[in-house]
Order: C-alpha cells, then structure tokens, then sequence
C-alpha cells in the first residue's frame, strides 16, 4: 500500500512538474547578456511595451522570439506573455526576449543596436 501511495504521488508532482525560464548568462565583449539555453544571446525590442509583444510576422522571422511552452511557468523577474497569434514567450521585467537570425554562435551580440530599437537583454 505504502508503494502504491509513493508511486501516486511522485506521479501527480511529475506530471504538474512546471518549467521555469529557460535562460541562462553567457559572456560577450560588451559583458555578461542573456541567452537561451542554447547559448544564443537573448534582446529587447524597443517598440515593445511592458507585457505586449509588438514583433510579429516579418520581424519575428528575423528576431524568433523565446518561446515559452504549455507547462512552463513564470518565475521572480521572469513572465510569460501572449503573442498576437495566441502563442508565449518569455519576457524578463515585462520585456519579450528575442533572438537574432545572424548571431551563429554563443556569444555573438551581432543584433546590439540594429536600426536602433534592438537592445542586449541584461541579467
């Protein structure tokens, strides 16, 4: 019995087991930026507002936006925020994270500045 009541409860904490941010800190030649777990550096987009993703179809081709999954759950300065096609992402302090096609590499920070509205996400 004893084994039966273990078993059901690891099931039910495995099964409503949430995720939280998948982010992590990489080091680049303008300092330590945010990255996914990917290693690719993470941005903030300029026109966005606090909670409100305002990078869609062309724009979130180039800049994919950090996506957050079904399970994943919001946590300290880390939100998940609803896209205008219905889909979540991560934000951090509000802000939707994105990556940049043409980094290829951990580290790279090619998308500092572009047309002067996309910025390094900072821890």
């Amino acid at each position: 019995m004893k084994t039966a009541i273990t078993a059901a409860t690891a099931f039910f904490l495995l099964s409503g087991a949430a995720f939280a941010a998948p982010v992590t800190t990489v080091s680049t030649e303008k300092g330590d930026v945010l990255a996914g777990e990917n290693g690719m550096t993470l941005y903030t987009f300029k026109n966005d507002e606090e909670g409100v993703s305002n990078c869609n179809g062309g724009c979130a081709a180039n800049w994919p936006p950090l996506m957050a999954g079904d399970g994943d759950t919001a946590e300290g300065a880390y939100s998940i925020v609803t896209r205008a096609d219905g889909s979540k992402q991560w934000a951090k302090d509000g802000m939707p994270l994105y990556f940049w096609v043409k980094d290829t590499k951990e580290g790279d920070i090619t998308g500092d500045g572009v047309n002067g509205v996309w910025d390094l996400a900072r821890p």
